[in-house]
């Protein structure tokens, strides 16, 4: 494979990305936007190296970094917590330096950061955190390098994801936590793909590994390295952590063969990393130019069928509009019935659980009419939301069948676009379109919120002082258990309504980042197409400089 020359100077690289900004910027290349961003900002500030925790939500991202540093410094809890990227590094006072996307900062205390980096104290982002950077006096012996905890990819918050993948272009050294809970999905093998564009240091962190016994742990690692052997053809290290046995081990170990390492070696490290990136760039650069260079070489001797030879029906954007909506309206259709249908079995024996402990606990209310039916809704209210809560927690995979159904309809499209599209330009130019991992996330709904009904249809309790208790109680007692299966069925319904709009939210979100994908692929190439004649000698010597780099 070519590469960049391990002793090229830093002022000639420096030309190559200001080469590579302004074809991009006169070719429309938006698609390299971010790559280009990251590259220049690496050599231009010279940094410390950041070593990125990544990976999935809830693999113990946050956990393991309080660990390492030895403090809880980043908050962790029960759901996906992180959501903006905290980097921390050497300070000789602790403080943390909050960032924003409008260019405020805001220095607050440690014990403050949950206010900026939490789902809980800043939902959605309301507080447009960008990022939180950190500085503690005992990260000294990291002089050098910079930890990264980064949103978890494939959370429920869908900005938490792109907040991570906007940020990979960035990456120094990455350690994919992976829990030993649910080892290496496919999204986990995705995101290495990714991640080799960016950087040449790519480490597995095997989180929980206390689940395990030692032949499990073993028998992961090799699973870990078959199945990478198998589907990317190359092998990773992996290391082993757990907060709660021999922790003292597995930290000394990532501590001597991971960061000491590149503390120690930081300036090598800093321009190996900064060589690949380069490398990686000027590829992505030279596959893009190279159907510029045919494309204004055929527009050349024909001007008038080179856009529709290329940009015909089958990767047409309208119609790609068209399939990924019928796909999504299909099983948005079906999202519902499935639900409910599932949930249907929990209805009997949940009616009879609850009647009996309305039945055991009535007998002890006191008070009039009015007290009688509030201290009946409240209690319906906890009952009935923490039932729904379990079912939630136990049973929300099941919920999940469309969202995984479309997901694969909506992968099996944008493959099919992307392999029309490079036949078309292959067919037409005679070059072959870069291979571009594009990877749909299944964003996991969030566990919604759960209401309840009002104990009459007419408020009776409202003259309460003209029914007498002593008399009527029984009555209104046998009123109350006889509501509960129509409190179980309204409860149960909306609960599969709630989870119907959430899941169907995601579906549409997937949707969403599908069209993305074509919309910015098919930007770039009918640019190169639109752009391109006359010019075929100018792309030719583009395409020179930049090669003159590799080697």
């Amino acid at each position: 494979m070519e590469n960049i020359s391990a002793n090229m100077p830093l002022s000639d690289i420096r030309n190559l990305l200001e080469a590579i900004a302004d074809t991009c910027d006169r070719f429309q290349m938006i698609s390299l936007t971010r790559q280009l961003e990251a590259t220049r900002s690496l050599l231009e500030e010279n940094p410390p190296i950041d070593v990125a925790v990544m990976g999935q939500f809830k693999a113990g991202k946050s956990s393991f970094l309080n660990s390492l540093l030895g403090q809880n410094v980043l908050p962790v809890g029960a759901i996906p917590i992180t959501t903006a990227i905290t980097r921390l590094q050497y300070g000789n006072k602790e403080r943390a330096i909050v960032r924003h996307f409008d260019g405020r900062t805001t220095e607050v205390a440690l014990t403050d950061i949950a206010e900026f980096t939490s789902e809980a104290k800043n939902p959605n982002n309301d507080k447009n955190v960008a990022i939180v950077d950190i500085e503690l006096p005992s990260m000294q012996k990291y002089s050098g390098l910079r930890l990264v905890d980064t949103p978890g990819l494939g959370s429920v918050y869908k900005y938490h994801q792109s907040t991570s993948e906007h940020w990979l272009p960035a990456v120094g050294t990455a350690l994919l936590a992976v829990s030993s809970d649910r080892p290496l999905s496919e999204h986990d093998l995705e995101l290495i793909r990714e991640l080799t564009s960016h950087t040449p240091n790519i480490i597995l962190l095997l989180t929980k590994a206390d689940l395990l016994s030692p032949d499990q742990q073993q028998e992961v690692i090799s699973f870990f390295q078959q199945t990478l052997q198998r589907e990317l053809h190359r092998v990773l290290p992996v290391y082993l952590y757990s907060n709660k046995s021999n922790t003292k081990e597995y930290k000394r170990l990532v501590e001597e063969n991971i960061l000491k390492t590149i503390c120690a070696n930081r300036d090598s490290e800093f321009l190996r990393i900064l060589h690949h990136k380069v490398r990686s760039l000027s590829q992505n650069c030279l596959s893009y130019l190279r159907i510029a260079l045919n494309a204004s070489i055929q527009a050349d001797l024909n001007r008038e069928n080179l856009y529709e030879r290329i940009i015909n029906e089958k990767v047409n954007e309208s119609m790609m509009r068209e399939e990924l909506g019928i796909i999504s309206r299909e099983h948005q259709r079906q999202t519902r019935p499935l639900i409910e249908t599932y949930l249907g079995q929990f209805k009997s024996p949940l009616t009879k659980k609850v009647t009996r402990t309305l039945q055991g606990d009535i007998t002890s209310w006191k008070g009039n009419l009015w007290k009688l039916s509030r201290h009946y809704e409240t209690w319906v209210a906890e009952t009935l939301s923490e039932e729904m809560r379990v079912i939630s927690k136990n049973e929300h995979e099941n919920f999940l069948g469309t969202m995984k159904k479309a997901h694969a309809g909506f992968s099996r499209s944008l493959a099919a676009f992307r392999k029309f599209l490079g036949d078309n330009i292959e067919k037409v130019l005679g070059v072959k379109l870069a291979e571009v991992d594009w990877k749909i996330d299944v964003i996991e709904p969030d566990h919604p919120d759960i209401s309840f009904t009002k104990t009459f249809d007419i408020h009776l309790d409202l003259i309460w002082f003209l029914i007498p208790m002593i008399i009527f109680r029984k009555i209104f007692e046998r009123h109350f258990i006889k509501g509960v299966p129509k409190e179980v069925e309204i409860n149960l319904s909306r609960l599969a309504y709630q989870w119907e709009k959430n899941v169907n939210n995601a579906i549409e979100a997937m949707r969403t980042q599908t069209i993305n994908y074509i919309h910015e692929e098919l930007f770039t190439i009918e640019a190169l197409l639109s752009r391109t004649q006359g010019q075929t000698n100018d792309i030719k010597n583009i395409i020179s400089k930049i090669e003159k780099t590799l080697i």
